[in-house]
């Protein structure tokens, strides 16, 4: 899976994400964003959850991006990020 892959699914499936999971996807970060990934690594993605979204939602979505991305998935809500590790993570953000 390159980059352009993930960009693409996930620009495939935001309205449902959406609809769905109660969730806007951002973007993604880590490995796949840097074009340092391995056969190990897992793809992961920024979420804002919508008001009165709850774990179903988040374990859902991470569950159905897997299936359509045929790898693992670590959704981290934008809500959650603390201050100490949020450059990290915008900094490599690949934002749709």
């Amino acid at each position: 899976m390159t980059k352009d892959d993930i960009i693409q699914v996930l620009e495939k499936v935001r309205g449902e994400a959406r609809d769905r999971y109660r969730a806007e996807i951002i973007g993604f970060f880590g490995s796949y964003a840097r074009g340092e990934e391995h056969v190990e690594s897992d793809v992961d993605v920024l979420v804002d959850f919508r008001k009165g979204a709850t774990l179903l939602h988040l374990t859902g979505l991470g569950n159905f991006l897997e299936e359509k991305l045929h790898c693992p998935v670590d959704i981290v809500s934008k809500r959650a990020v603390r201050k100490e590790i949020a450059s990290h993570i915008y900094d490599d953000l690949v934002r749709l």
